[in-house]
């Protein structure tokens, strides 16, 4: 079992991104995404310093892929794409459908990022037959979902050409929009932002009449309220898992990583907060801790 450092969801200043992937670079990480996922306006790294930043962390040993965006909505998001799909070194992660196109296009590996909507085997098997060669079960699907769709004869055949990885721990990604509610937060337009995510370096959390955290407003990504967490499911991945992500967080990313990696074998349990949350993977309410 390995472990990979998601794509930093968030918007943070360029000087604290580099630090914190130096930090990566010496950290128990095996992979690393990197790239903006969310919003192209979003550019205190450009590609140039995503590219950078990407062999400084294959130089400390770690693998590294490329992130691509999840909703395209303008020809120069489109060309952005371009450059990583061109990139030459590292494996893409396809998190819309328009980037495998454009992988597919050049016969080049990829990532389905958990935003793809591959929910059976049929389209499992298809996106194999593209290129796929590794699965990010989408996040609201449960443990015993995967081991159905891995356990059918449709792929018995091609299990070997393809490994699988979920998403374990952090606010989930649930949805995406063409409007910006971080910005129409803060009474804006999504054309007038300017930029006001960077003041939100954990999202804008989402509140019920009775004081529950339903979601976090980032941009034009809403997440989970509460944080996933399945720490203490390891030990029951072990058939269906080859690697377990963490995404990033402004706080104990690598402490997270430590206590992750005590307890691969589920003789670390970890004492989970009153926001963490694990329902969907075990067949739950999403907001529902088992």
């Amino acid at each position: 079992m390995q472990f990979s450092l998601g794509p930093v969801l968030y918007f943070w200043p360029k000087a604290q991104m580099l630090q914190f992937y130096r930090e990566v670079a010496d950290s128990d990480f095996d992979i690393v995404y990197l790239g903006e996922t969310v919003c192209s306006k979003r550019r205190e790294l450009k590609f140039d310093d995503y590219l950078a930043v990407a062999q400084m962390l294959r130089e400390a040993g770690k693998q590294v892929c490329l992130s691509s965006m999840t909703l395209y909505e303008a020809p120069g998001e489109l060309r952005e794409l371009r450059k990583y799909v061109d990139n030459g070194e590292f494996l893409v992660e396809a998190n819309d459908v328009g980037a495998i196109s454009m992988l597919q296009e050049q016969s080049l590996p990829f990532v389905a990022g958990a935003a793809i909507n591959c929910y059976n085997q049929h389209t499992l098997r298809r996106l194999v037959g593209m290129g796929l060669k590794r699965w990010v079960l989408p996040v609201e699907l449960s443990g015993q979902w995967l081991s159905d769709v891995l356990n059918q004869s449709v792929i018995s055949d091609i299990r070997d050409c393809f490994t699988t990885e979920v998403f374990s721990f952090g606010h989930l990604p649930l949805a995406w929009s063409g409007r910006c509610f971080t910005a129409r937060s803060e009474n804006r337009s999504k054309d007038q932002c300017e930029l006001c995510c960077i003041k939100y370096p954990e999202g804008r959390q989402v509140s019920s009449q009775d004081g529950t955290q339903v979601f976090v407003l980032n941009g034009i990504q809403t997440l989970s309220g509460y944080r996933y967490n399945l720490v203490n499911q390891l030990s029951t991945m072990h058939n269906t898992v080859d690697i377990v992500r963490l995404s990033p967080q402004l706080t104990g990313t690598f402490d997270w990583l430590a206590k992750f990696k005590a307890n691969r074998g589920g003789t670390a349990p970890q004492q989970l907060s009153a926001t963490d949350s694990n329902g969907y993977w075990l067949q739950l309410a999403g907001m529902a801790t088992g």
